[in-house]
């Protein structure tokens, strides 16, 4: 899928409140209940947060190397990417090298995107922590993907921790997890979310107000 095909996403006001329980919760009330990642993972930098629509990588094993170009795949695939995309590296939750560092960060928050989640490693992490883009990974290892990854394909739909994730879905990420929303439902889904984070604020005042859980849940039905 090109740059000019891909749909862009903008958040309305309060959609800063949503999380990837809240989405879980609503993708549940839609009937779509595995659309949160097996595996959670986790944030360079505690307390981040990415939203936004996915533009997909898929990473494969190799030995060969390209000496004349030998990143040329990775550039052209961050050069593609839109404001406010989330870059999904799938990679087989391959432990080989690290796929993502510090100056494909600065690259990709020059053009805008959102983060990075992927199921494989991540370099450079204070790098990437002092540059403040939010970034998730499966775990952590310093060795260049050069000869032993490359690039398989762009823009295709991939399986991530066991959830198929295509260009266009949304996603959200954060501490406790990262949630997939498939495009044919997000209008849905986000209306179930954004309803059950305005209940949820005012069920919050309530309990700190000396309201008991039940009398919530009986009023509101949230919880």
């Amino acid at each position: 899928m090109s740059s000019a095909d891909r749909p862009s996403f903008t958040p309305l006001p309060g959609d800063e409140l949503l999380t990837s329980a809240v989405l879980s919760d609503s993708l549940d009330a839609s009937g779509l209940r595995s659309q949160v990642l097996v595996r959670r993972l986790a944030p360079v930098v505690p307390g981040s947060r990415a939203f936004g629509r996915a533009w997909t990588v898929v990473f494969e094993p190799t030995q060969e190397d390209v000496p004349e170009d030998p990143y040329g795949p990775a550039i052209d695939y961050i050069s593609a990417i839109r404001a406010g995309e989330i870059a999904v590296i799938a990679t087989g939750e391959s432990n080989e090298s690290g796929f993502w560092g510090e100056l494909f960060s600065a690259a990709a928050l020059g053009a805008g995107a959102a983060g990075v989640v992927t199921d494989g490693n991540l370099r450079d992490t204070p790098k990437i922590a002092a540059l403040g883009f939010p970034a998730f990974s499966l775990s952590r290892r310093p060795i260049d993907y050069r000869a032993r990854m490359r690039i398989a394909a762009t823009g295709e739909p991939v399986t991530l921790s066991g959830v198929s994730v295509s260009t266009g879905d949304l996603l959200l990420a954060d501490d406790d997890g990262v949630v997939v929303v498939p495009r044919l439902h997000e209008d849905e889904v986000l209306m179930r979310a954004r309803r059950r984070v305005a209940a949820e604020t005012t069920v919050l005042a309530e309990l700190l107000a000396g309201e008991t859980l039940r009398a919530v849940w009986d009023r509101h039905g949230v919880l």
